[in-house]
């Protein structure tokens, strides 16, 4: 198996796993100081804030789903832009077009780059 091949691994199981809303499976998945970063806040999140948020979706959001994935990949990692789409918890329907640069570190992701216009929000 490449190196490519087991990072677009990787990238299936992250995806699924916050699409699912599987906080076991993203708890494994992140190293033990994996940090994400977002664009609109420039603020580095700690792992522990991260899995805290990703365990609000199933309260957030109706449905939540990526779409339209391109994916690169690099050495240590990849890059993926998509579109996220579904229904919030007020019933308002979204489509977020973002880009991730995600560093991968073994079979785990160590930091995730988050990149999308915040404007795109409906609140």
């Amino acid at each position: 198996m490449t190196n490519a091949e087991s990072i677009d691994r990787l990238a299936n199981r992250f995806f699924t796993a916050v699409e699912e809303m599987d906080g076991r499976t993203l708890d494994e998945i992140y190293t033990a100081d994996a940090v994400i970063w977002h664009n609109y806040d420039n603020f580095e999140q700690p792992r522990a804030d991260n899995l805290a948020m990703l365990a609000q979706f199933s309260t957030m959001f109706k449905s939540f789903k990526y779409t339209d994935v391109r994916r690169r990949f690099f050495d240590h990692g990849f890059v993926q832009q998509h579109v996220a789409r579904g229904v919030k918890a007020n019933r308002k329907p979204f489509d977020l077009f973002a880009c991730m640069v995600v560093t991968v570190s073994g079979d785990q992701i160590a930091r995730i780059e988050e990149y999308f216009d915040s404007a795109q929000d409906p609140r």
